[in-house]
């Protein structure tokens, strides 16, 4: 329904951090011709990144926008096919414009981790986004690209060679460089302190089906723990927490469920992160798994957010640029399925996991929803970067260097 606007790409929240990021990745690899905006409520900091982005970008116009003024968003969003947005807290700046998006029929992207921001816009607005033929696709950076589209990889090859559907399912991260910055900050600590201020929606949170859209319907599947120390068995190796675990599993099971559960009525999905085999393993993983505790924690209580405040960075900093570049992830999904078969989905790439690689997996995700029409997976409502853009996304981050190889190991 959105196919005659005026522009096909509106990047709102274009002179934040990770905003000037997307920015110089669509300026670079955005086809010729693409017709892309920049938006933000400040013309002159829209002024300056856009003359940093050379040539390709010089007619791109720039569109000055408050996403607490509902009607400016509203024409925003008119104007458009896509928007994607690095505005957050999204629970905080990220509601009129998911609801200008759904009214209009308008494709959005976005970058959110926060659970409570997500199960509000499926509630609120999912079905008007499916009447208008929106999709409203969360998540499209490392939070959670990584993780959903290796279920969704490995889902498809399983059923390629009826090997059933998949069971017991674990991501682990083999390796992770990179930075933190500001705004991610932010959104845990508005989210610490959502959290601290209702028992309703710390019940939310701790849902690990939050956000599946028909609860009463999710199988009974024992789930595996997310702050869990252990050693496994297989490999000798010692796992832990990994920070974006709780995130990323409920973007996964909200997968399944929106695909009617193509990936199996007994799938079971969780996250670790991978301390390897030395003396000090155990030990490392133990005092990340108590620092993460101590971080919510903190942000929660008014005396340590102050203290926490002061020595963490602001919204609008993060990495330099040599950390940026430095920056790498791998993580690999595992699976057994119905029929016993073993499956791999190994994924990485070079770049800042949370912001280089990020801006390319985002980026990438507009051009999908822009560009790919018919390609893309027939669906629209409140979606995922697997239900949303799909096959099409991963085939678009291996043209950008990313590795995603589908092995069978059993």
């Amino acid at each position: 329904m959105n196919a005659q606007r005026e522009l096909d790409v509106v990047l709102l929240g274009a002179t934040g951090f990770v905003g000037r990021l997307t920015a110089e990745h669509l300026a670079e690899h955005a086809p010729a011709g693409t017709k892309v905006g920049l938006a933000g409520r400040n013309l002159g900091r829209l002024e300056e990144v856009h003359a940093s982005l050379g040539e390709s970008a010089a007619q791109w116009p720039l569109l000055v926008v408050d996403t607490t003024e509902p009607e400016a968003v509203a024409d925003m969003a008119a104007r458009a096919r896509v928007v994607v947005t690095t505005v957050g807290p999204y629970t905080r700046y990220g509601m009129h414009v998911v609801e200008a998006c759904a009214m209009a029929g308008t494709h959005y992207a976005d970058l959110t981790g926060e659970v409570l921001f997500v199960h509000d816009t499926l509630d609120r607005w999912a079905d008007v986004a499916l009447s208008t033929g929106a999709r409203i696709v969360h998540s499209c950076g490392f939070d959670s690209v990584p993780s959903d589209l290796s279920v969704l990889l490995l889902a498809e090859a399983a059923r390629a060679d009826g090997a059933g559907t998949l069971e017991e399912t674990r991501l682990v991260v083999r390796s992770f460089r990179g930075g933190i910055s500001g705004g991610t900050i932010d959104s845990a600590r508005a989210l610490a302190q959502a959290v601290a201020s209702s028992p309703k929606l710390a019940k939310v949170v701790a849902d690990p089906y939050a956000l599946s859209p028909r609860r009463d319907a999710e199988p009974d599947v024992r789930l595996p723990p997310d702050n869990a120390v252990i050693r496994r068995s297989g490999t000798g190796a010692w796992v832990g927490p990994f920070a974006m675990a709780s995130y990323n599993t409920r973007v996964v099971r909200l997968s399944n469920s929106l695909q009617d559960w193509a990936y199996g009525r007994t799938f079971s999905y969780g996250e670790e992160l991978d301390y390897g085999h030395g003396l000090l393993a155990p030990a490392r993983s133990a005092v990340v798994t108590a620092g993460l505790g101590a971080a919510i924690a903190g942000f929660a209580f008014g005396p340590t957010r102050a203290l926490l405040d002061r020595v963490l960075p602001s919204p609008g900093e993060g990495p330099d640029e040599d950390t940026r570049r430095n920056g790498h992830f791998t993580t690999e999904v595992r699976t057994r399925t119905t029929s016993g078969a073993r499956y791999s989905c190994v994924m990485s790439t070079q770049g800042d996991p949370g912001y280089q690689a990020t801006s390319v997996m985002l980026g990438q995700s507009a051009l999908a929803l822009a560009l790919d029409g018919d390609r893309l997976p027939k669906a629209a409502g409140v979606l995922t970067p697997a239900t949303g853009i799909g096959d099409v996304l991963a085939a678009r981050l291996r043209d950008q260097g990313f590795t995603i190889d589908i092995t069978r190991v059993d």
